[in-house]
Formats: structure tokens, sequence, C-alpha cells
């Protein structure tokens, strides 16, 4: 790996020593025009009536001593960002309490959200921010584009432009848990040619906040273009490679009270009951991302762009399983398959994606109008094997690993819709969105607990939207919007309902968006009110799968309403303001569950009645303070607040997760040291207050073996005080 990081340095030092200083022969207004061509289908401006939010190249820039998306955008209304580790491991999004695998996360249109999990793994491709030129939330059903469906937010990145100038630039920083993150990048600007090339290479390693927490995360993005009079050329490369620790199951209050950093993850006792750790409990990925895109503009009024990507992944979770039945595995001991053993597994996938989109784009006389086409074609193939096991009897699987299960998944996926925005005055202009998807999703073979895999469905949704945006004045607006979105179940959500003899839901949700916004020299504000109504709506039960996925539950009759305020005041010129609270209600109509008596019942009392969404705090909060007392000079004091919320659909006070506050600094200060140069360095400190708080990993009722019932929770527990120095050398 060291050396792969020296030619990757090599390679970006040479690009840029080699690479002639000229113009570009385009003026900046035509490249701007090309580069936005491949955003529009999935971006809005502030003529359509969405809800939106937009981070700048310079804001992501800022922010990138947090190494993921979700810690990245955090302080955006709305969202809540957890870790099960630390923020350089693996982490998770919500939006108005709708996690990630229900955002449509897309990267210049093609999207990134897995298409069996729906999930986006922030861990596989570290320094994904920084590959961006700016990223737009749509919170809400947001604008169609292909992929996974929104029920709480899109988001979408666009990757670097070209520059007009050659640059590089090295970035290093240093932080808790031996936590170390070091980048290098190069670009030759737009060339007499009309050609760019950019690259960027990131690694991440880290100790971790937890036991086997540890992480060793690597990241290339290559792009090369061509910029024509009217057509632009792209192709991208993302390849990201990923080595961590599992750390996804939790522990009791009890352990934690006793170690924080506990972690259970490997654990094993030997014949004298001492415990020890498998040293190689570890999730590992590789995915490699290549892209193609062409942007043509026919004339001023019609554009045309097409685009292909290419994903491939495989990767594999290594498990030491203690003291479990042999037949659990498909195996016998001394001709009996209860008998039981330590086992090594490893679960493993290949999968490849093909995606296809193409679309058109027509400006003109105060109509805006586009269409779009967008196919996916994927194929994934599942496996396990046992590579060891402890027993004598089972000493031939280190030369020939057991088959332990095999199955295929096989999903087709097209999208067409067309979008249209029309001023009807010069301050009113109307907004229609139509959206047809078929999706076709298949499973084949036997599952890990041997269960048959025999699913094939065919799904069809039309997801229409239609708004109003109304100018009160040159900076201030009103806007309604109404849409309605469709969602497929996940791979796992149908391998949990067959398993049980269930059937799974697509789910459908009606989204009310009314909206007002004032933007002045000094001070902006605006407000948001929405009503998310569900039906069929998948939500987390509180359970967790043998992977670590959230096991969900169709439940029949859902909604989230609440407001949003964002404002911000710059009192002087060295020192402004903004803030941002999300109020909310979020509630199931008519759940029914069982109530018990913890440790004492063996019966249970069904109840029904109406209860709070899991993972959805009624209140969401952010604060961020900047002051600039001399120029280069930049300090920041933000909190967040995330108000109470439960860990499942009961709303019982025993799986009640409390409110936390967190409070972070940040300091920059650059030098200036001629020409392009310049050197900054950055200093963050996090959870200023020490606030020791935890979140939940799962819940959960059981029953022993004498018929008593019992109430039983993980924890992730959260760093305190931690920090992260930063270094950055541009030239």
């Amino acid at each position: 790996m060291k050396t792969t990081r020296y030619i990757l340095g090599s390679l970006a030092l040479g690009l840029f020593a080699t690479v002639n200083v000229n113009q570009s022969v385009l003026a900046q207004d035509t490249l701007r025009v090309l580069d936005e061509v491949l955003i529009r289908d999935t971006r809005v401006s502030n003529k359509a009536p969405l809800t939106t939010s937009t981070m700048s190249k310079e804001a992501l820039s800022e922010q990138k001593t947090e190494t993921a998306i979700p810690y990245i955008i955090e302080l955006q209304p709305s969202v809540v960002a957890s870790t099960e580790n630390c923020a350089a491991g693996n982490t998770s999004l919500r939006i108005r309490g709708v996690d990630a695998s229900r955002i449509n996360v897309n990267i210049n249109g093609i999207t990134l959200n897995d298409p069996e999990s729906h999930a986006v793994y922030w861990v596989n491709v570290p320094n994904l921010g920084g590959m961006a030129q700016s990223l737009q939330i749509q919170r809400g059903v947001g604008a169609s584009a292909g992929g996974s469906a929104s029920f709480g937010a899109a988001i979408n990145l666009q990757t670097l432009n070209a520059q007009d100038h050659p640059y590089g630039y090295a970035d290093l920083s240093y932080g808790s848990w031996n936590t170390r993150q070091y980048g290098i990048g190069a670009g030759t600007g737009i060339t007499q040619s009309g050609l760019s090339f950019d690259m960027n290479y990131t690694g991440l390693t880290t100790d971790g906040f937890i036991r086997n927490g540890f992480g060793d995360q690597q990241s290339v993005f290559l792009n090369g273009s061509y910029y024509g009079e009217r057509t632009l050329i792209k192709a991208i490369a993302i390849i990201g490679n990923q080595r961590t620790g599992i750390t996804w199951n939790g522990a009791s209050a009890e352990e934690l009270d006793a170690d924080p950093t506990y972690n259970s993850s490997g654990l094993y006792t030997d014949d004298q009951g001492n415990v020890h750790y498998y040293d190689n409990e570890t999730d590992n990925y590789l995915q490699q991302r290549y892209q193609l895109y062409l942007n043509h503009m026919l004339s001023n009024a019609w554009s045309l762009n097409a685009a292909f990507d290419y994903t491939h992944g495989k990767g594999y979770d290594e498990n030491y399983r203690y003291n479990k039945k042999a037949s659990k595995y498909g195996l016998t001991i001394g001709g009996y398959g209860s008998t039981k053993s330590d086992f090594i597994t490893d679960k493993e996938m290949r999968n490849n994606a093909y995606t296809f989109n193409a679309g058109a784009r027509y400006e003109n006389n105060g109509l805006s109008l586009s269409f779009g086409e967008s196919f996916l074609l994927f194929d994934a193939v599942h496996f396990g094997t046992v590579r060891w096991g402890q027993d004598a009897s089972l000493a031939y699987l280190q030369e020939n690993h057991h088959d332990w299960y095999s199955y295929d998944g096989d999903k087709k996926d097209a999208t067409t819709f067309v979008k249209a925005n029309y001023d009807i005055s010069d301050n009113l202009n109307i907004y229609g969105d139509l959206q047809y998807r078929f999706v076709r999703y298949a499973l084949d073979g036997m599952d890990d607990d041997f269960n048959n895999l025999d699913f094939s469905e065919d799904y069809h949704f039309f997801n229409p939207k239609a708004g109003i945006n109304y100018r009160l004045s040159d900076n201030q607006r009103i806007y309604f919007v109404a849409g309605i979105s469709h969602r497929e179940p996940t791979r796992s959500d149908i391998k949990d309902k067959l398993a049980n003899g269930d059937t799974i839901k697509a789910e459908a949700m009606l989204d009310l968006e009314l909206g007002y916004q004032i933007q002045k020299e000094r001070f902006s504000i605006s407000a948001n009110a929405y009503a998310m109504l569900y039906k069929d709506q998948l939500t987390p039960s509180g359970d967790l799968s043998d992977a670590g996925y959230a096991l969900m539950e169709n439940v029949d009759k859902s909604y989230r309403i609440g407001v949003e305020l964002e404002g911000g005041y710059r009192f002087c010129d060295w020192f402004k303001m903004d803030a941002n609270i999300t109020l909310s209600t979020n509630k199931i109509i008519d759940y029914t569950y069982s109530e018990f008596e913890n440790g004492v019942s063996t019966s249970l009392n069904m109840v029904t009645r109406t209860t709070d969404l899991s993972n959805s705090p009624s209140v969401i909060g952010a604060a961020i303070a900047t002051f600039e007392p001399v120029k280069d000079l930049k300090l920041q004091l933000t909190g967040k607040y995330v108000g109470e919320m439960y860990g499942d659909n009961t709303s019982r006070d025993v799986y009640k997760q409390d409110a936390y506050f967190l409070l972070n600094a940040r300091a920059g200060y650059t030098w200036h040291l001629g020409g392009t140069r310049e050197i900054e360095a950055q200093l963050v400190v996090r959870n200023l207050l020490d606030h020791k708080y935890r979140i939940f990993a799962w819940v959960g009722d059981w029953q022993d073996d004498t018929g008593i019932y019992y109430n039983s929770a993980a924890y992730f527990q959260q760093p305190g005080i931690n920090f992260t120095a930063r270094m950055i050398l541009r030239f």
C-alpha cells in the first residue's frame, strides 16, 4: 500500500510539473454552462418550489476535517449524523428522521445508493466531499432522478469542475485515536486544446474510539475532460478500498459503564474461561466506479446530455463464531449437526452495476423543460464460506473451505421523467414533474439460514409533483409543492419477510411543502412547513440482522409533520450567526405491539395506539457563530442539538434515547506565499463539553427458556472531547 501511495504522489507531481500554463480558449461563462448541464436534471434553482440547501466547494473544503458526508452536512436543517465508532469509522445519516436508504444520493446524476440495500456506505470512499464542486440537499421528495426514490431527501453531488490554471495541493491531518488523513491532488487547468486532467488521492487510518474500531481506507479520484465550444466530454474514475474492524454489535449499558470502549466483536473464551478476541474480525470492500459523460449544447435553448456508469464491488465480512451449532453452517461433528464448536466464517459478495442516463433540456422565453431516461442493470452474488472450525474433526476446513450458502440478486430499473418550470409572469412560475419508474428485482438461491430465496417481483411506480413559486420581490419568495413518491423494499426487507413467511409491501408517500424565504445583504430567513404522509412505510423495528442491517416493518399509516426554520445575520464585517431548528411530530397511527412487566411476565398484553416513529426526534437544531477578527483568521463555534427519540416504534420509556447537545470549535488561518501558493492550518475540537452519551444500536424483546419476557438493548457509546489538526499546502 505504501508503494501505491508513492506512485500516486509521483504521478500527481509529474502531472503538475509537465503541464503548460495556458489560459483556456473558452470564456468562463461557456465553461460554467457546460459544467452545469452535467447536473441540471438533478439540481434545482430558487425558481423551483422545492426545499433546498446548497454547499459550495469552499464550504465543503472547510469541512474536510470531517471524513464522511454525514458529518460534513450535519449542521444543515433536519440532519442527524451518528457513528458506531468515531467520525472516521462507519457513519450513518438521517434527514427528517429518514435513514440514508430512503435518501436518493447521486453524483452528477448517477445514483450512489446500492441497488439492493439502497444504502450509501460512506466508509467505502473517504473524501467523497473533497471530490465535490458543490452539494445540494433537497428535503422532501426532491426532483426526479434515477435510482431509489427519495422519502426524506435527495443529496446531489457535483464532481470537481476544471480550473482555468494548473494547481496542486497536499493535505495532512492528525487527530484523536491516532487518526491520520493524508491527501494529494493536482490538475492541469484547461489547456489551449480544451483538455483538463485532475486527480486526488486520500488515505485514512485510525485506531478507532472503541476496541476493534480500526480503519484503513483509500480513495482515488481521476477526471479527464474535454471542453469544446459547445461540447463537454468527461471521464471519471472513483476507486475506494476499505478495511475496518466490525463495530455494529453495540454493547449493553452495564458493559459500557465498565468500559466505554467495549466491543464484543470477535470475543471467545478458552477452556479455562479466559476471554480472548479474534484480531481479524473485519469488514472489507473494494468499489470501482467508472463514468463517462457527454454534454452538448445544440443551441442557446437546447442541450443534450448522456452518461454511462459501470460500478464493480466486491467485499467480505470475516467473523469469529463462538460456540455455535455445526448444523447452523451445514456441518456435522462426529455425525451430529447439533454439536457445538467455534468457527471462522466469511460472508462475501460480488456485484456489477451498469447505469445509462440520457436527457434533453430546453430553456427559452420563461420555459424550462427537461426530459430524462435512466436504465440500471445490476447483478450480484452473495455467498458464505466456513474457513475454520475448532473441533479436531473439522481440520479439513483449513485446506478446503466449506460452502455455507449462496444466492443471486438481479435488478432492472428503468426511469423516465419530464419536468417543466414556466414563468407565468415576472413574479410567478409553476413547476411540474412526472416520473414513471419500473423495477424488477429477483432473488434466487439459499440464504445463510438455509431458507430458499425464491423471489421475483415487478414494481410500477408513478410519481407526480406539482408546485408554484411566487417572488414577492427580488430577494424573497413563497412556494408550495405537492409530490407523491413510491419505493420498493430492500434485499434485507425481502429476506426477513420470506424467512418469517410474511409479505412485504412497497411504500408510498404524499409530501406537502409550504415555504418562505428572504435574502438580504445582512440577513436571511427561511421557514418551511411540511407534511409527509405515508402508506405502508417501512420503518426500523429496532432490531438488527446478523450482518448489521436494520430490520424493517411495514406500518399501515404514519406521518412526519413539521416546520424547519433557518436564519442568519451578519452583525458586522467580522461576526455573523447562523441557526436552524426543526420541530416535528412523527407518528404511527394505530400501531399494535406487546407490553409486559420486564423479568416477571410470562404472557403478553397486546396494545394498539398512536406511537412515535423510531429514530425520529421531534427537535433538531444547529447554530454557528463565525468570527473573523483579522484577515485570513476564521474562528467558529458550532452547536448541535438532537432531541429525545425512541429505539423502536412502541414509544415505551425503556427504549427512549435521551436528548444530547454537542459544542464544537474550529479555528483556521491562511498564510499567503505569493501567487496561488498558500498554507492553511486548521484545528477542530469536537464535543468541547465532553458530553458522554449513547445512541441505540438495537433494541428488542425476548423470552427465556422459562417463558419470562425481557426488554433488551445495546448502545453505541459516543466519544467525548476529541480533536483534529490539519495542514494544507496549495500551489
